[in-house]
């Protein structure tokens, strides 16, 4: 039990600090919408589906050594967790409405939900032609 939290503390603390880098990263490119929060989203719903992927399919799962059962608190908790934030992104959406900018908030909520399904399909997408590629 106890190294349960510790791969949840850990994959979480990794992961906000990932989405610190992320927002400083693209600080610098000026946008309408928050670059970095909105990459962030999209990467961890990416990573989300890769995840839930490799937890439907156990056989291959195991067979392949690529990440172990208890992981998933390390990845899918742990690092998607502190990476994506729906918290930063109301603040950015209601940051972008005060200023009048109703129209790019309402792109950027937007964006981020149909861009984070997609990317969520994507990977769960790209793992499953992984494993029938590798006969799984």
């Amino acid at each position: 039990m106890m190294m349960s939290f510790l791969l949840v503390a850990l994959g979480g603390a990794l992961g906000s600090m990932a989405r610190l880098a992320m927002s400083l990263l693209f600080a610098r490119i000026i946008i309408v919408v928050p670059l970095g929060t909105f990459a962030s989203n999209l990467i961890g719903c990416f990573v989300m589906g890769l995840v839930v992927q490799l937890l439907a399919n156990p056989g291959w799962f195991s067979q392949s050594e690529f990440i172990a059962q208890q992981n998933r608190l390390f990845f899918a908790v742990g690092f998607c967790g502190g990476f994506t934030t729906l918290s930063a992104l109301v603040v950015e959406i209601s940051t972008l409405m005060q200023r009048g900018e109703v129209v790019s908030a309402f792109a950027y909520m937007c964006a981020t939900m149909i861009g984070g399904l997609a990317c969520f399909y994507a990977g769960a997408a790209l793992l499953r032609s992984l494993m029938q590629s590798q006969g799984g």
